[in-house]
């Protein structure tokens, strides 16, 4: 792992349109559209919130983003992993999945499915191995303060299908 450190940086803007932008009517009367950009990257990722706070269900929303985030890092982390063990992964497929508990203001557990092909020959002890120490750098799974549970399925296929 490198010692250089690596800086994150997003613009929000909203509202989306003039019409949208006050909150002078009460919680009803606002738009909670917005979105978000982030340098050399084209376009903005178009938000909301949730659909049950009144947001826009067509949009992706931040409870959405976290679980994501946290799918994808474990993804990237163990792809990195197989490929530093030499570890022939042929596809990586996942089904991650949290909710919002009453008013706990909070994510409960975010628990990534995880089925992975492999080829033939591979040891699925090992991979399953290698699942635990991509969760174990996973830089979104360790910043949060609700666990990440990770569940590997490893299927040996005959080739790529």
């Amino acid at each position: 792992m490198s010692a250089t450190a690596h800086h994150y940086q997003t613009r929000l803007a909203w509202p989306v349109s003039p019409e949208a932008g006050s909150t002078g009517r009460g919680l009803r009367g606002y738009s909670r559209n917005h979105e978000v950009f982030t340098d050399g990257v084209d376009g903005a990722l178009a938000l909301s919130a949730d659909p049950g706070f009144r947001g826009d269900p067509s949009r992706l929303n931040p409870e959405q983003l976290l679980v994501m985030a946290a799918s994808s890092c474990q993804m990237l982390s163990m792809l990195g992993a197989a490929a530093r063990a030499g570890v022939d992964i042929l596809s990586y497929q996942d089904v991650a999945t949290s909710r919002l508990l009453g008013n706990a203001a909070r994510l409960d557990t975010i628990r990534l499915e995880v089925t992975v092909q492999v080829a033939p020959g591979t040891d699925a002890s090992r991979v399953r191995e290698l699942a635990q120490e991509a969760h174990e750098h996973c830089y979104i799974a360790n910043s949060l303060a609700i666990p990440v549970e990770v569940d590997v399925t490893v299927v040996v296929t005959a080739g790529r299908g």
